[in-house]
């Protein structure tokens, strides 16, 4: 059947990571690095947690969220011990308070503007703490979106197919006309397809090539193979 919408992932999708809040809280212990190389850290601890993940565990557990930093921490040779341990407690303080993807990714407005522009219905399925529906409202982008449905506040997180079905019933609409976006394989792709929809897995850095599913550098990228491929 025809695709008529397409729902994204919010973190490190939609919304990133603010990595000036990383960099602050190592450089308060002793730790200089720049963002870039956080960035390039994170890519490639995502990959790291990915088979953790595929065991379902929580992304939003607090043991998962300190296995993630402690990935970035290695990939960017900073050692994991007490003054990591430091600075993990003051990025899980800010998460809490503000949370940490909190970055309007700035291909995000020209992406979704031109999806709908193209008669797609859009949509967001996040893991996060409550907060997604906010951060995406200060973005400026919540008018873009028929729903956001956060799991905290759903009660059930990906990549239980029951989350995707959720957006399907919102939509009123078939799996097979929905395609999903997001970052992880074992939670975004996994859940979609277990829901019976397409995926898209964002791979910034071209690290994902041992899984079967189409992949985008980026969000420009992705609305391209949706727009030449998949419409």
């Amino acid at each position: 059947m025809a695709l008529k919408a397409v729902i994204f992932d919010a973190g490190n999708t939609l919304m990133l990571i603010n990595y000036g809040v990383v960099v602050e809280a190592l450089a308060a212990e002793g730790y200089s690095v720049d963002e870039a190389a956080v960035r390039e850290a994170e890519y490639r601890a995502r990959v790291r947690l990915d088979p953790i993940l595929a065991r379902r565990n929580s992304t939003e557990a607090p043991r998962i969220f300190q296995m993630y930093m402690q990935f970035v921490c290695e990939g960017i040779n900073v050692p994991w011990g007490e003054a990591a341990g430091r600075a993990l407690g003051r990025m899980a303080e800010y998460h809490r308070a503000q949370n940490l993807w909190n970055r309007l990714n700035p291909q995000a407005p020209t992406v979704l503007r031109m999806l709908r522009d193209r008669g797609l219905a859009l949509g967001m399925i996040s893991n996060s703490n409550g907060w997604v529906e906010r951060l995406v409202t200060q973005s400026g982008m919540r008018s873009y979106f028929r729903f956001v449905l956060d799991s905290r506040l759903v009660g059930v997180e990906k990549p239980d197919p029951r989350i995707f079905q959720l957006a399907l019933d919102r939509i009123g609409i078939s799996p097979d006309e929905a395609l999903y976006i997001g970052d992880l394989y074992s939670v975004d792709v996994v859940g979609s397809r277990a829901a019976g929809m397409c995926a898209i897995l964002l791979d910034p850095a071209g690290l994902w090539n041992h899984v079967d599913c189409h992949k985008a550098r980026d969000l420009s990228e992705a609305a391209d193979v949706i727009l030449t491929q998949l419409l």
